[in-house]
């Protein structure tokens, strides 16, 4: 039984990845230049926002909750960047960041002490943070005039070749991966997603991992944020709205089960480029619109299918 497992759970480690390479491949024959140095990194640039809202979003995913309030933060992060550049320059990021953490927070202490289902905690801290963000901003796009730029450049710039916003992915890669594999609380939470009650039993304290995740979720979604405003060199107060959908597939994607306990940010990693390339590769190949939207979603109700741990779910509601 646990070799049939164990059989079981590699393959779903490998699907991910085996996905991405028959998608490439079949983008590749049908648009043979689409796989070009200069491409490669545009796709490897756009990947960075979303991953970086998708890589927060893991830890919570990886609890068997939801973070709605996502791109909600990051759009709030992108207006704060925006609105205090020009007066506090690079310090802007570092408010935007804890304006993220307040509103993970937040999230996780409606979700622990009220004991509110993180699906409504979430959604509700999440109008909350878009209210916040249109009084900020006065309902409109906060531009960063060009004067600015050198406090964007070590977002939008490059290093030896490379967008200094591949590199920062990187780093936020790693501090995710370090954070989730070798650290106590990564171990926590996701022993958490694969039994809260054992969890419990053995005296960790369920309810502060928890919030410390949320925590995590709404900083890595402010950083995208801000990450987005330096791209856009504006800040909107609506300007991660059709991020929510993408961030969650992305973490399912890659195999990170929606119940909890199985997956992570290294496989976040592989979903963002499964989300990316499809997006990109599908525009190359003109295909419809309609048709996207279409293939995208099938893709999203097969992963959740393949990753869900059906043991864990007596009754599906």
């Amino acid at each position: 039984m646990s070799a049939t497992t164990l059989s079981r759970g590699q393959m779903l480690s490998a699907a991910p990845a085996a996905f991405l390479l028959l998608l490439t491949t079949i983008i590749v024959i049908a648009s043979p230049g689409f796989f070009s140095g200069s491409t490669v990194l545009v796709i490897l640039a756009d990947s960075v926002v979303l991953f970086t809202l998708a890589a927060g979003l893991s830890f919570v995913i990886l609890l068997g909750s939801i973070d709605l309030s996502v791109p909600a933060v990051a759009s709030l992060g992108g207006v704060i960047v925006a609105l205090l550049i020009p007066t506090m320059g690079f310090a802007a990021y570092p408010v935007a960041i804890l304006a993220g953490t307040a509103a993970g927070v937040f999230s996780g202490l409606v979700h622990v002490l009220l004991r509110v289902p993180s699906f409504i905690a979430t959604l509700a801290t999440g109008g909350i943070v878009s209210g916040l963000a249109l009084w900020l901003s006065s309902s409109r796009t906060v531009t960063i005039a060009g004067e600015y730029r050198d406090v964007l450049d070590p977002i939008i710039a490059e290093s030896f070749g490379i967008p200094n916003i591949i590199l920062i992915g990187a780093v936020i890669c790693l501090i995710g991966i370090y954070t989730q594999r070798y650290t106590r609380f990564g171990r926590a939470i996701r022993a958490i997603g694969a039994g809260e009650s054992a969890v419990r039993a053995s005296g960790i304290h369920v309810g502060r991992q928890k919030v410390i995740a949320f925590t995590i979720a709404g900083a890595f979604a402010a950083s995208g944020g801000a990450l987005l405003a330096a791209r856009m060199t504006s800040g909107n107060p609506a300007g991660a709205e059709q991020l929510l959908l993408p961030a969650i597939a992305a973490v399912l994607v890659g195999g990170t089960a929606i119940t909890g306990g199985t997956g992570g940010v290294g496989r976040t990693v592989v979903g963002t480029l499964i989300v990316i390339v499809m997006r990109i590769g599908m525009t190359f190949m003109g295909v419809n619109v309609f048709a996207q939207q279409i293939l995208f979603g099938s893709v999203l109700i097969c992963a959740i299918a393949l990753t869900l741990d059906r043991d864990l779910l007596h009754i599906v509601k």
